[in-house]
């Protein structure tokens, strides 16, 4: 059997963030680190792929950067029940392709010095002294520390965090690319640099949006189009994608599903095991990950280290630390929202914010980031929206 100090189950950003990140606190960890992936990158990954500039400054942090094809969003068009909304700002999102990103960090993650098996799917994992067994069709690995970057579906989770018969909600994410271009669709999201939300089927039972980013695939303008849906309703998620394909003059094609781990009450630390990513839970309100991935990497890298440091791998406090900290905050609020827009009095709510120019700028920086704005109090957030919206109406 060997023997690594931490393993990573999962190649994706999260696994790849907590290599990168415990590499930048100590570059000798590089070889005591084993990261195993099932797939062999570039592998197809069903994912919008929206990067937010919270995200493009964690890669930048990283050393790892925008090195890949992406098309930069500067407009964004919001359409409510009853209203449609206009934004415009520089880089307000980057549209990538996700096997090409994760491509990239993993690429980061073996020139740092940590071997990086691919095509190595683990099918077994169990408890033992001092740490946790993880088997693959090759070998049998034993570790102290293991993490589960193993997406939604979480082997890691099922075997070594979640008490047994315990049910989550799982969102669904429906997707496809269709081809921009004469003849193939009138959007004209890439002309204007522009990605479009569609929140009009929300008083029709659906607890989600439908999406249109301008994207890249071989080089070629494409839409991503899909359908999130935060709970399962009686909507047919697959027949609002296919509205939405006509709407946007695209030919019928294939579609995708996935579905979605969302953030909650449900644990993600068990002595030994740390969960991150897609495994521990997106946010609810939107589906967006690939930020919380990053953030998820840096909170276990800094667990990870002072658990070898102190040789004591309970993480007692961890994942409270983790639900204290900004970014644990900003998931609860994020799941208060879904509560709003996609519950009962979702109709009111959207509309309230598609009225309230003051709420939507506050809105758009706190979700992206910018400028520390998700690290700053609610009430800081409301008072900083109703000054705007006075300066707004008094400029009219």
């Amino acid at each position: 059997m060997e023997r690594r100090d931490v393993v990573i189950v999962g190649g994706g950003p999260a696994g790849a963030a907590t290599a990168l990140f415990l590499l930048r606190r100590d570059p000798a960890l590089g070889g005591r680190i084993l990261l195993l992936e099932k797939a062999r990158h570039p592998r197809p990954k069903v994912c919008a792929g929206g990067l937010i500039p919270h995200a493009l400054r964690c890669l930048d942090e990283l050393g790892v950067g925008l090195a890949v094809p992406h098309v930069m969003v500067d407009r964004a068009r919001v359409e409510a029940p009853d209203d449609r909304v206009e934004i415009e700002g520089a880089r307000i999102c980057a549209v990538v392709r996700r096997d090409e990103l994760d491509a990239s960090l993993l690429a980061a993650v073996r020139a740092g010095g940590v071997e990086v098996c691919e095509e190595e799917k683990v099918v077994a994992l169990g408890r033992v002294a001092g740490g946790v067994e993880v088997r693959t069709p090759r070998a049998a690995y034993a570790a102290p520390i293991v993490v589960g970057a193993d997406g939604s579906g979480s082997l890691v989770r099922r075997r070594l965090v979640d008490a047994p018969g315990r049910r989550e909600e799982i969102a669904r994410a429906v997707m496809a690319d269709i081809p921009v271009g004469p003849g193939a669709s009138g959007w004209d999201g890439h002309a204007r640099a522009r990605y479009d939300f569609d929140f009009r089927a929300v008083p029709r039972g659906l607890a989600g949006y439908a999406w249109a980013f301008p994207c890249l695939v071989g080089g070629a303008p494409h839409v991503n189009a899909g359908v999130y849906a935060w709970r399962r309703t009686g909507v047919d998620v697959g027949a609002l994608l296919r509205e939405l394909q006509e709407d946007l003059g695209g030919v019928a094609v294939r579609h995708q599903a996935a579905p979605i781990r969302c953030w909650g009450r449900a644990p993600f630390v068990a002595p030994h095991v740390l969960l991150v990513g897609d495994a521990a839970g997106v946010e609810p309100l939107m589906g967006e990950g690939i930020s919380f991935a990053l953030e998820y990497g840096r909170w276990a890298a800094a667990e990870i280290a002072a658990a070898l440091g102190a040789g004591d791998y309970a993480f007692a406090g961890s994942e409270a630390r983790f639900r204290r900290a900004w970014v644990g905050r900003k998931l609860h609020r994020l799941g208060q929202a879904a509560t709003m827009f996609y519950g009962p009095g979702a109709r009111l709510w959207l509309g309230i914010a598609a009225r309230w120019r003051g709420a939507q700028e506050v809105g758009l920086r706190w979700y992206n980031g910018v400028d520390g704005w998700d690290r700053r109090g609610g009430w800081d957030a409301f008072a900083t929206a109703v000054r705007w919206s006075i300066a707004h109406a008094l400029r009219a």
